[in-house]
């Protein structure tokens, strides 16, 4: 009867094992997947941050060398430009940029990239900002 009693406990490790096994090893994926997401995941933002810091920043240098090189001019067209250059600064100075999870951030910069692209309209000047980007990706500093 012990030599049975010893039988059935073994095939029942055996049978338990798979899901013991099983059990393990999802927890071990789960916490290897985990890690990897926040990997994968700061490198994303951290790479749509830099994108997002770069235009901005673009945007910023034109509007000012803009704003220098119009402020000359006193004609009626030089202060119609020079009014959309300062809202242009406006909203540059009064994005949300400073907070990634902002709920605003989208719509702010829709509303950015149309005040550049009427500043340019103004300015007569091409509005695509990767024109100007892929301009300057083969200098290394």
């Amino acid at each position: 009867m012990a030599a049975r009693c010893r039988d059935e406990d073994l095939f029942d490790n055996i049978l338990l094992a798979d899901d013991r096994f099983r059990g393990e090893g999802y927890q071990e994926g789960f916490h290897r997947g985990s890690r990897r997401g926040l990997q994968e995941g700061r490198r994303h933002g951290a790479s749509h941050g830099a994108k997002l810091s770069t235009e901005i920043s673009f945007y910023y240098g034109f509007a000012v060398t803009w704003r220098c090189l119009l402020g000359l001019n006193a004609d009626v067209r030089s202060r119609k430009r020079m009014k959309a250059l300062e809202a242009l600064l406006a909203l540059i100075h009064n994005s949300p940029h400073d907070d990634p999870q902002s709920a605003q951030l989208q719509g702010h910069m829709e509303k950015l990239r149309a005040k550049f692209r009427q500043v340019c309209s103004m300015l007569s000047v091409p509005a695509d900002f990767s024109d100007y980007i892929r301009t300057s990706a083969g200098t290394s500093f």
